[in-house]
């Protein structure tokens, strides 16, 4: 039997807290946001709730420290990562796994048909998941060898 586990199941089993910031907030109110509530990164939601871009600490590092900009002075909006790749509930984890490798990508904010933001998986999830998954595709082989 495969195991194909949804980003509904995942969000079921992590929790769907998901954590935003406006693309007009600061580099450093991010930062703030962000050591908060334990997270490496947020999503980033325009006026209207649409979801603009993600911003995580790969940005800060990248864009931020190595350019000598300000985090106090810096909009979110500057630096986050656009052209954002978001999933739906029904997305399978390994089309997820696809997604993040071939996009070389850590974060996939989860939104409904609308765009709302439901929450956000993390290449951290997505492998806990699969060498879940694997566990228990090992465990229904060897119980259906040993009778």
């Amino acid at each position: 039997m495969h195991v194909r586990r949804t980003v509904r199941q995942l969000l079921q089993d992590k929790g769907s807290a998901v954590y935003t910031i406006s693309p007009d907030d600061t580099v450093f109110r991010a930062l703030e946001v962000m050591a908060e509530r334990d997270v490496g990164a947020l999503v980033v939601v325009g006026g209207s709730g649409a979801v603009v871009g993600v911003f995580s600490e790969r940005d800060y590092a990248r864009k931020v420290i190595l350019a000598g900009l300000s985090s106090k002075d810096t909009p979110v909006r500057q630096i986050m990562s656009g052209n954002v790749v978001t999933v739906g509930l029904d997305d399978h984890v390994p089309r997820c796994m696809e997604i993040v490798t071939r996009q070389r990508i850590r974060h996939l904010p989860v939104v409904d048909a609308g765009g709302t933001v439901l929450g956000l998986v993390s290449i951290g999830d997505l492998v806990k998941a699969v060498i879940e998954d694997q566990q228990i595709e090992l465990d229904q082989l060897h119980s259906y060898i040993s009778g």
